[in-house]
């Protein structure tokens, strides 16, 4: 069995008491997802009461809790991502429980190079609960490397689609920017339009 399932037996005062597996549960929500028709906040708490309640029914323990809101899958720097990497290395837990692989990444790079080797090597089980994404599971390897891949397509579908939306919008006229260039402002009543300000 998986090196992370195993129990072990700590004892304390002449009783043999059972040490629960302890998981991480990750969140992550971004940009690619505010199109879902939730909240940021709400999606990152459904999340993690969905991921709670099943470390719960397993009889696991949470030793923390990473969430990182508006990265991409992506992004490599983000702050829980990496906080959970280290905490990984220095085996502060034995179960990386997500709510699905996409949600840890969306690079097949980094789905190798954790999943399928460091985690490994530091014994520890990655779960993804709604795609049934399991290390512990041999057979699944390749649907987590099939979905590895979707993923990264995914992103790169959507990059183009979002280059094309902003060429399109230039091209009609529209500000881009998150901010209004000195001497204009934003209208509150057209996205994307500016009119001068006057002071």
């Amino acid at each position: 069995k998986f090196k992370a399932l195993r129990h072990n037996l700590k004892r304390k005062g002449g009783a043999t008491m059972l040490q629960k597996p302890k998981a991480a549960i990750y969140c992550r929500l971004s940009e690619e997802d505010r199109n879902k028709g939730e909240a940021e906040s709400e999606s990152i708490q459904n999340q993690r009461m969905m991921l709670l309640q099943y470390a719960a029914e397993m009889g696991w323990a949470v030793a923390d809790i990473y969430c990182d809101e508006d990265y991409t899958g992506a992004d490599r720097s983000r702050p829980d991502f990496n906080r959970l990497l280290r905490d990984a290395q220095s085996g502060k837990f034995e179960i990386v429980l997500c709510k699905s692989q996409s949600r840890f990444t969306r690079e097949l790079e980094l789905v190798e190079t954790y999943l399928h080797g460091k985690f490994a090597e530091w014994g520890i089980r990655f779960i993804g609960y709604a795609d049934h994404a399991d290390t512990a599971n041999r057979g699944n390897k390749k649907a987590r490397q099939i979905n590895g891949l979707v993923n990264e397509w995914y992103l790169e579908d959507m990059s183009e689609n979002i280059r094309s939306v902003l060429k399109s919008r230039r091209e009609s006229g529209f500000h881009i920017g998150a901010f209004a260039p000195y001497g204009y402002e934003k209208d509150p009543a057209l996205k994307g339009h500016l009119i001068v300000d006057k002071e």
